[in-house]
């Protein structure tokens, strides 16, 4: 962390300022982790439960709250400087006042009574005590404080895997596809980030759908047709076949920009309404569009309506709504 004081006079050093005041100028550096931290806080996967455990329950320090007493390694940089702003301003707030009223004063009566000589001096001597006073302020104070309280949570060492389902149909113009791959880079970050014992299996599909690995899922340029439930069908093929639904918690996230086959929407709904959300902790759906919603939004709304605990839909329109969007579909829930 960088911070920079101006204005008011320093507390020290040869330098001085003629300024009777000025703003508090702070730059702050934080870590990579620090920001990821600030970006999925209060998000988890929903519904997740213990599904035959591998190896004992495991422990991890969560945020319990803000404290005015602690470990300086915990230390809450924004909160402490936000105390010691609201400190100095309390402290010193009436002095600047008064400074300022006293300056604008001096530079009257120099202009007005240059010879006045007195009444110069009086309010060059109230000046300087107050700049004295003000600068006697501290900068930062132990009272001013604030510490992160971290508490153990008990974490179950529970198997999950998320399906990320991206149409890549001729349909999807090269801004919703943009579009769909930083949902899904976000999602990722989010996965790896939060979660050790998860997998994540990449589909992208047009007419016909093909699982593919993170290199090709993001870069990979094939196009065509849209049938959505290829992607569908696949997906069920490779939970049979990899994850018991007994064994893994099961989770998906699909965009697309909602065109479909006409004959295809009514498939997706009865796929998923039979096969799929049984098995499923959670699916989401994300419609990348502008547009009014087309009959899969709609076929999807009726699967939600079976389904309300674990299927969520939402639209996307531009590139502004990403996070809201990501934030609304794994915003922590409270438990009974």
């Amino acid at each position: 962390m960088h911070a920079r004081r101006g204005g008011g006079g320093g507390q020290g050093g040869s330098d001085a300022s003629n300024n009777g005041e000025g703003m508090d100028e702070f730059v702050f550096q934080i870590t990579q982790d620090e920001f990821l931290d600030f970006m999925f806080e209060d998000l988890a996967l929903p519904n997740l439960v213990k599904r035959h455990l591998v190896g004992t329950d495991t422990f991890k320090p969560v945020r319990a709250g803000i404290s005015s007493e602690g470990n300086p390694s915990r230390i809450n940089i924004v909160r402490s400087m936000r105390a010691a702003h609201a400190r100095r301003i309390a402290l010193s707030g009436g002095s600047r006042a008064r400074l300022r009223a006293a300056e604008a004063e001096l530079e009257q009566l120099r202009f007005e009574q240059p010879d006045n000589l007195t009444d110069i001096q009086a309010l060059e001597a109230e000046i300087q005590r107050l700049r004295e006073r003000i600068s006697k302020v501290p900068f930062l104070d132990t009272f001013d404080l604030r510490y992160n309280l971290i508490s153990k949570q008990p974490t179950p060492s529970s198997k999950a895997v998320m399906f990320c389902l991206m149409d890549v149909s001729g349909s999807m113009t090269q801004a919703t596809k943009d579009m769909a791959k930083r949902f899904y880079i976000l999602l990722y970050l989010f996965l790896k980030r939060n979660y050790e014992r998860i997998e994540v299996v990449f589909i992208r599909h047009h007419t016909s759908a093909k699982e593919v690995d993170e290199e090709e899922f993001f870069y990979s340029r094939e196009t065509g047709g849209t049938i959505v439930s290829s992607a569908l069908r696949l997906m069920d093929e490779i939970i049979r076949e990899r994850y018991a639904p007994g064994e893994w918690n099961l989770y998906c996230a699909q965009a697309s920009d909602g065109d479909n086959w006409n004959d295809d929407s009514p498939i997706c709904q009865r796929l998923l309404h039979e096969k799929i959300m049984p098995a499923m902790q959670y699916y989401c759906y994300v419609e990348i569009t502008p547009r009014d919603h087309q009959a899969l939004w709609y076929a999807y709304e009726q699967v939600g309506e079976h389904f309300p605990e674990h299927f969520a839909q939402q639209q996307i329109i531009d590139p502004g709504d990403i996070y809201p969007v990501f934030r609304k579909l794994f915003q922590k829930r409270m438990t009974t």
